[in-house]
């Protein structure tokens, strides 16, 4: 565990080394997790993905979004555009400012990957994105929600009762979820957001898989991804929902880590592309 100051801001940052023998290749991308909304931070991804690509041999990095887990919680700078700034900043504290990425975002953090992935396509050799919302409807009730829950969480003594009980981490994830929610921007900061489109879809130049639950709202728009992206594979998952990191880690595990080293070979040879077509679809 490290804390890293980037765009003039704490981070809670963990490194994992690759361990196989893979790992000497030259040009392999460095993988980059992105966690989801509010209660999510990097311990999420970390034994479902993180540590299983460390072994395949990827150098792996973790961190906690602005404002949640560990890192600094600033009460403003939760659009897209900070986000970006957060990690390229973070890249160039590492140490890492020279090397390309693939990214692995979750949830609102595939939505981030791929807005990384437009603005600096110099930086991006590939995406991994499981649930990503895309389009607008999904902001609009998020947003609904989201406030929904901030005023549930307002002067709530449910922070103290967990803590009576000795719940130490639920207490801690509520807190955390009332700050976010009640203290900083993210509320709007996420309402004033755009949704991506064809147009953002086709300049997509990296290889991606997209991974969603066969029950998830947000097939339609991963579909229109995958049909308007040059290198874009989309992977249905069956009997599951948005939750797909938590509830298939076995399978999720094998096509994540197919798609990491055929991107690392890809970005070794310069070729540049992976294993996606544009129109591509697997069901599981």
């Amino acid at each position: 565990m490290a804390f890293v100051l980037a765009n003039a801001l704490r981070f809670h940052v963990q490194r994992l080394p690759a361990t196989a023998a893979a790992a000497s290749a030259p040009g392999r991308p460095v993988v980059v997790f992105l966690h989801g909304l509010v209660v999510d931070n990097l311990s999420s991804f970390y034994c479902p993905l993180a540590l299983p690509a460390a072994r395949a041999g990827h150098e792996v990095v973790l961190y906690d979004l602005r404002g949640h887990g560990r890192s600094e919680r600033p009460a403003t700078g939760y659009d897209s555009a900070a986000a970006v700034r957060d990690l390229v900043s973070l890249l160039g504290a590492l140490g890492l400012g020279h090397r390309r990425v693939h990214l692995v975002g979750n949830s609102h953090g595939g939505t981030l990957a791929l807005h990384t992935a437009l603005a600096r396509p110099d930086l991006v050799a590939g995406l991994t994105l499981l649930e990503p919302p895309l389009g607008g409807a999904w902001v609009e009730n998020m947003v609904d929600t989201l406030s929904a829950a901030a005023l549930s969480l307002e002067d709530s003594p449910v922070p103290a009762e967990l803590l009576s009980l000795r719940l130490r981490k639920a207490a801690n994830l509520t807190a955390i979820a009332d700050d976010l929610l009640n203290r900083t921007s993210l509320i709007d900061d996420m309402a004033a957001s755009l949704p991506f489109g064809p147009a953002d879809y086709a300049r997509l130049s990296c290889p991606a898989l997209i991974v969603c639950g066969e029950h998830s709202e947000l097939v339609p728009e991963a579909r229109e991804l995958a049909r308007h992206a040059p290198c874009a594979t989309i992977e249905i998952l069956p009997g599951l929902g948005h939750d797909v990191l938590k509830e298939s880690s076995g399978v999720l595990r094998k096509s994540v880590l197919a798609h990491l080293e055929a991107t690392a070979a890809a970005a070794a040879t310069g070729t540049g592309t992976g294993t996606g077509t544009g129109t591509g679809a697997l069901v599981r």
